[in-house]
C-alpha cells in the first residue's frame, strides 16, 4: 500500500481530503512535520481561503520547502484548490500581491465572471493523453467552488523536456482546472468532492506513486 502524507498546514480540507484518500487505496497521514512530508511515496497539498493566509500558513511549517525538496527528487506532489494556486509565482487578491511557491510562473487573479465564486459542478478540457483523467468522459463533471485561479500558462518549455499536460475549464472565461508537471499534478477543482469521477482520479494518482 502505498503512503500519502497530507500537509497540514492550517489552511486545508483536511477530513473529507483523508478520507477520499484512503478510499483512493492509500495508507494516509495527516503531518505538519518535514520528515513524515517527506518521507511518504506522495505528498497531497489541500488548501482553502485566502491565498495570502494559505502561504503564510504553508511558510510557518516549511511547506514551501518541503514541496521544492520533494520535486527536486522526482518525488509526486498534488496540489488542491488553493494548494494549486500556491504553486504559482503569485497571487493577487483584494489588489494584496502575495508571492507563491514559484513552481509555476504565472499569477492567480480573479475570475472574470459575472458570477462569482464559481461554484457548483463544471465539465473540463481534459489534456490529450491525460493520466489524472484516465477512465473519465469529456461530460464528466467536478466539484469547484473558488473566486481565483491562473487564467494564463506561461511555462515555456525547451524543446528536450517534456511539456506539462494543462486541463483547462471556463466560468466567465478559461482558466486552468488541473496540471500533470512531471511529478507535480494539480487541481483547481475539490476531487475529494467530486464522488465517483474525483475518486477516480486519485486512485489515478496513487496509481502512479
Amino acid at each position: 500500500m502505498k503512503t500519502v502524507a497530507i500537509l497540514d498546514y492550517g489552511s486545508g480540507n483536511i477530513r473529507s481530503a483523508h478520507r477520499a484518500m484512503e478510499r483512493a487505496g492509500a495508507e494516509v497521514t495527516v503531518t505538519s512535520d518535514a520528515k513524515t512530508a517527506l518521507a511518504a511515496d506522495g505528498l497531497l497539498v489541500p488548501g482553502v481561503g485566502a491565498y495570502e493566509a494559505c502561504m503564510a500558513g504553508l511558510k510557518a511549517v516549511q511547506g514551501d520547502r518541503i514541496i521544492g525538496e520533494r520535486l527536486a527528487g522526482g518525488r509526486p506532489v498534488m496540489g488542491i484548490c488553493v494548494g494549486m494556486q500556491i504553486l504559482f509565482e503569485k497571487g493577487i487578491e483584494f489588489g494584496v500581491e502575495t508571492e507563491g511557491c514559484g513552481e509555476w510562473p504565472g499569477t492567480v487573479e480573479r475570475l472574470q465572471a459575472e458570477v462569482v465564486p464559481h461554484m457548483g459542478w463544471n465539465t473540463v478540457e481534459a489534456a490529450e493523453g491525460s493520466k489524472l483523467f484516465a477512465g473519465t468522459d469529456a461530460d464528466t463533471r467536478f466539484y469547484f467552488v473558488h473566486s481565483y485561479a491562473a487564467q494564463k500558462w506561461e511555462l515555456d518549455i525547451a524543446d528536450h523536456i517534456r511539456a506539462p499536460k494543462v486541463t483547462w475549464a471556463d466560468h466567465g472565461g478559461r482558466f486552468v482546472a488541473a496540471v500533470e508537471n512531471g511529478p507535480l499534478w494539480a487541481t483547481q477543482f475539490h476531487p475529494e468532492k467530486s464522488g465517483d469521477a474525483g475518486a477516480v482520479l486519485l486512485k489515478n494518482w496513487v496509481g502512479t506513486l
